[in-house]
């Protein structure tokens, strides 16, 4: 059948689809389906620019997808990750369809419509089924729900042009195919699946929170049941309370606060902490309704936070602080501010004697010209440049596993902030103000001091922008340091985490370092004694029964869903201990965005379900041992290397050598 003939039949009727131009598609596809494989390259090109101008007539994403098998059989995916669907990863999806360049527009596209073809079953593929082909689209269109429901951006259109108007196209075909009421339910697991880990950075959720509600909105779309579900979240942010259920406005709301009795104010503070600490997102007019209780009782003031009586045990003591910050960093642009603060009462860090003067010192500190900049660039002009890093400290010393590291390189850095919030917040809070103070930070190594301002450069090829208050404060600093130190110890034997890390991270830090990779040559080496000092270390079984005191940098090798290796990566080991199903798992912090990652060989990692806490990632040990590279030990508390059993040392290595190390023997 020509293509000619199967746009009537697929009764596509459209005057802008031109004969010419279905004669050419169909001559790329034959000439690519012909080519030799080493001449397919070059015919690729060609079948692109068909499907290019193709799909920008009326009716072109129906006509691509009815010859996508066709396509599939001439080559189109050779030699590229789309040759193999069961490991796409939907998050990617946006960076592809946001690209300045149109082969990967169009190879993401051509993806898109080949999986839609296999969920409808008009094309039996041999990788993937029907039913993985569907649950991929609705995450692709749940990562993209913004290019679904906005027109192009300036930015966009600048560095898309037209390309732009395919990559929407292509979503709103598949939506409409796939059904708006798929689309937000998958939305709404993938929000509640991040929002279970509690970032710091939230404002991507609260965006898509804001087009859910937008969808709500839309009598043209049918949400199906997949509304209900979207109702708990949309409520957080604007309708947590009776005073705010019709999201009145800020001013209308304070106006309604000023009218209220003890009582009324308090169920609008216990309805906002419920939701705040439901979801660990914070609506704006909770921020009004704190504001307006701080000049009331304690009382009041305990309840919009939702404080244990852990919690309130400390506001109460440190009333005067309190409510000083509250005055400074809460604002309805700021909200987030209100549950780091909840949280950070919560552990009771203000007991220690260092913190609760730093952020008194904090609360007076006066910007540098440049952090100004660097802040009020990324969050605006309201509130202060001071007030979004106070809000960010909060945020930090309340959830210190909450830190990430955006798309960027600096796993390093944003490992160390988590640990000092977690392990030792005096200490960062120190080099918080001599980040935003004196655009310098000092810290020592062997004795020697390293200034950030004299460092030549980091890992990090430009300044980090997608990161909280903090990180984009300290990270630039920390990067150049970190690097630094490393350039100091490139001409020793081994690798430069040996000394690095204790000297970078803290002296808790343990002095003992095990590697199962040779620098030099990048081979396995060792391996026997590596897992067993890892098991005698950490595993309750083999060290005595003795807890983690302290978290430790570790490295892991990061593996895709087909194991194939992708690079080193840094994380923190926070804990061992066996979960609900008596199984020992490893408890850890990882920089990355997003803790929930495939690992391959039916590595999951974990973030919720198996006891982890909030910003907790986890494995079973002997999965996790499987992927580790790194780790630091306590030289003086060896362990018992010698019971480790040897089956389990087996099934570890075999895990390695399938993997990341498959090359490496």
């Amino acid at each position: 059948m020509s293509l000619v003939e199967s746009v009537n039949e697929a009764s596509i009727h459209d005057e802008t689809m031109q004969p010419h131009l279905l004669e050419r598609l169909e001559n790329a596809i034959t000439a690519l389906d012909e080519a030799p494989d080493f001449s397919k390259a070059t015919k690729v090109r060609r079948l692109y620019d068909s499907v290019k101008r193709v799909v920008q007539c009326d009716g072109g994403y129906a006509l691509i997808e009815r010859y996508i098998e066709r396509i599939e059989r001439a080559g189109v995916f050779n030699n590229t990750d789309y040759a193999f669907p069961q490991i796409l990863v939907p998050s990617l999806s946006a960076y592809a369809l946001k690209s300045a360049d149109a082969d990967t527009v169009l190879i993401e596209a051509l993806s898109d419509l080949r999986l839609l073809a296999v969920a409808d079953e008009q094309y039996n593929h041999a990788d993937i089924s029907s039913e993985q082909a569907h649950h991929h689209l609705t995450q692709i269109l749940a990562v993209n729900l913004q290019l679904l429901f906005s027109v192009p951006s300036e930015a966009e259109r600048e560095t898309q042009g037209r390309l732009a108007q395919i990559s929407r196209g292509l979503l709103q075909y598949l939506a409409q195919r796939i059904g708006y009421e798929h689309v937000i339910e998958q939305l709404i697991d993938e929000i509640w699946r991040i929002l279970q880990q509690r970032p710091i950075q939230v404002d991507h959720i609260k965006q898509m929170v804001t087009q859910i509600a937008i969808c709500q909105q839309n009598p043209d779309i049918d949400l199906g049941q997949s509304g209900h579900g979207a109702d708990r979240l949309v409520s957080s942010l604007y309708g947590a309370t009776q005073a705010s259920r019709e999201d009145p406005g800020v001013d209308v709301y304070l106006s309604r606060l000023e009218s209220m009795d003890t009582a009324a104010l308090q169920y609008e503070a216990t309805g906002f902490a419920r939701a705040m600490h439901d979801t660990g997102l914070v609506s704006p007019y909770h921020a009004v309704l704190l504001r307006y209780v701080t000049e009331h009782s304690d009382h009041l003031l305990s309840e919009a936070l939702g404080l244990s009586s852990t919690g309130r045990d400390c506001l109460l003591s440190f009333a005067d602080l309190v409510r000083a910050l509250i005055d400074k960093t809460v604002h309805p642009e700021s909200a987030q501010a209100i549950y780091g603060l909840a949280l950070m009462l919560e552990r009771c860090i203000l007991y220690q004697p260092p913190v609760a003067p730093a952020l008194w010192r904090q609360l007076s500190l006066t910007l540098s010209d440049f952090s100004k900049q660097r802040l009020t660039l990324l969050f605006g002009e309201t509130p202060s440049a001071e007030a979004r890093l106070l809000e960010g400290v909060l945020c930090v010393l309340g959830q210190p596993l909450g830190v990430g590291q955006g798309n960027n390189p600096t796993c390093q850095s944003a490992r160390a902030i988590s640990m000092w919030a977690y392990n030792d917040p005096d200490n960062l809070l120190q080099l918080v103000v001599r980040a935003a103070r004196d655009d310098e930070v000092v810290m020592h190594f062997e004795g020697q001091a390293i200034s950030s301002h004299e460092s030549i450069s980091g890992v990090a090829k430009e300044l980090p922008i997608d990161l909280d208050p903090v990180s984009l404060i300290l990270v630039p600093h920390l990067d150049r340091i970190y690097a630094e130190m490393g350039r100091r110890c490139a001409d020793r034997d081994g690798d430069p985490h040996r000394w690095v890390n204790p000297e970078f991270h803290g002296w808790w830090c343990g002095r003992g370092f095990s590697i199962n990779v040779d620098v030099a040559t990048g081979k396995l080496i060792d391996l026997d004694d590596f897992l067993r000092r890892f098991y005698a270390s950490y595993h309750p079984y083999y060290n005595g029964n003795q807890p983690l005191i302290h978290p430790q940098p570790a490295g892991v090798a990061i593996t895709d869903s087909a194991m194939r290796f992708i690079g080193w990566h840094a994380i923190t080991i926070l804990r061992v201990a066996l979960d609900q199903e008596n199984i020992m798992r490893v408890y850890f912090y990882n920089p990355n965005n997003d803790s929930g990652q495939h690992w391959g060989d039916d590595i999951l990692v974990s973030t919720a379900g198996y006891s982890e806490r909030s910003g907790e990632a986890s494995l079973p040990f002997e999965q996790f041992a499987s992927r580790l590279y790194i780790f630091h030990f306590d030289p003086l508390e060896p362990g018992m290397s010698d019971a480790v059993p040897e089956t389990t040392l087996e099934r570890v290595s075999e895990k390695i050598y399938k993997s990341w190390g498959a090359n490496r023997v």
